[in-house]
């Protein structure tokens, strides 16, 4: 049974080592990438959608209001996850897309802390023209929009034609009030359990504070998004009203986009990615890359293989001897080999074969009376231990090869 490797070959075909190598590289850098992009994959979305909310640079969107906020050195933040919202004290700002939105999770966050729901308005439809910007025509029902916190509040909503007006306050909260303007069309609120802070020049509620908790209600979005910023004097009644609204120890505004679908959870495959989960991913990854490399390179020369079993009667003597060995035998196989001896030098010296070991012995002893084989024959048969045995065995053999010449 043989089992002989191949020589070493030159490189050649398409399975060449290089061409397998780059092939292996391209492939493992294209799964990190995509299991980085599955990570972020709800960080990287622009939410260009022309929606209303913090992310969209639409007519009806918010990201104007958070640009102006960033310039001016109000410290906005956008928020993926209802959870962090529950963790700063800072006011957010919430614009669900519709009245059915769930805003539960946000609510239960937040708590007692200062949050401003802003109500859509605009029903914006994609463009058929332009790829990626959207349509407004009509408004939302408003019997649609009403249900947005129930059951806890339930509100009314209307709408009337303006010949636009400055808005008017009726808390010490928001005292630039008056430095709004009625929209063309304004949205207003009711409700029992709705309190005033900024009313239209009919009294209309177009702020209100939601029961006793600091939770306010904006009906009309064209005060804040993209449109009314276009105006400076709304955009800066728009940043005084954010500030009037905001805690005292303040020192941002948050802008949530959980409600308007670009929310994130938190998943494993992210946490590998976070400190302080990176710096083990890290070291995983080397150690792959090591693991790697030291299955392509070679230390050394190649080892050539060899047969299990060796061929030949050495072969076949050694492996007998390290059975031997193994088990621990060797010093009772001493009279055997002394017996070995015995017979090979009486042939040796040409002693008759008819003779036994005691005739043998007498007569190996007449050849060197001054050192009997028979005592270096004793020697080898009562040796206790391996350097005995050994020595004894070396002392008859040099006997033998001395006595010859």
């Amino acid at each position: 049974m043989e089992d002989v490797s191949d020589a070493a070959r030159t490189d050649q075909g398409p399975f060449r080592r290089s061409l397998m190598l780059l092939i292996t590289t391209i492939g493992v850098l294209a799964f990190v990438a995509t299991l980085v992009l599955g990570a972020y994959a709800p960080d990287l979305r622009s939410g260009r959608n022309g929606g209303g909310h913090a992310l969209s640079n639409a007519a009806i969107g918010f990201s104007g209001l958070v640009r102006l906020a960033e310039a001016t050195g109000r410290n906005p933040k956008i928020f993926r996850r209802e959870q962090q919202l529950g963790e700063s004290e800072d006011l957010a700002v919430v614009t669900p897309p519709s009245g059915s939105t769930d805003l539960s999770k946000i609510l239960a966050a937040r708590g007692p802390r200062s949050t401003l729901i802003i109500l859509p308005k605009w029903d914006a439809r994609p463009s058929e023209s332009r790829p990626g910007w959207v349509t407004v025509d009509n408004m939302i029902e408003p019997y649609l929009l009403t249900n947005v916190l129930e059951p806890g509040f339930k509100i009314g909503l209307a709408r009337r034609k303006t010949a636009r007006a400055p808005l008017q306050s009726r808390s010490v909260l928001t005292p630039s009030a008056s430095r709004f303007r009625e929209p063309p069309i304004i949205q207003t609120i009711s409700g029992a359990k709705v309190t005033p802070v900024i009313v239209d020049s009919q009294g209309a509620i177009v702020l209100g504070k939601m029961g006793d908790r600091n939770l306010y209600l904006l009906a009309d979005p064209d005060l804040l998004n993209n449109a009314g910023m276009a105006d400076r004097e709304q955009a800066a009644s728009a940043l005084a009203m954010l500030d009037e609204l905001n805690s005292t120890d303040a020192d941002g505004i948050l802008f949530d986009v959980t409600s308007n679908g670009f929310g994130q959870s938190r998943s494993p495959l992210r946490l590998a990615f976070d400190p302080p989960f990176l710096a083990v991913t890290l070291v995983l990854g080397a150690a792959l890359l090591l693991a790697g490399w030291q299955a392509l390179v070679r230390f050394g020369a190649p080892a050539l293989s060899t047969r299990a079993i060796a061929l030949g009667k050495a072969a076949l003597v050694e492996n007998a001897a390290a059975i031997v060995r193994k088990a621990g035998r060797e010093v009772r196989l001493g009279g055997r080999y002394a017996s070995l001896a015995r017979e090979r030098a009486a042939a040796r010296f040409h002693l008759s074969p008819a003779l036994d070991a005691d005739e043998s012995d007498a007569a190996l002893d007449q050849l060197r009376p001054e050192q009997p084989f028979s005592a270096l024959a004793r020697a080898v048969g009562e040796a206790r231990s391996r350097a005995d045995l050994a020595a004894a065995a070396r002392a008859m053999n040099q006997w033998i090869q001395e006595t010859g010449k």
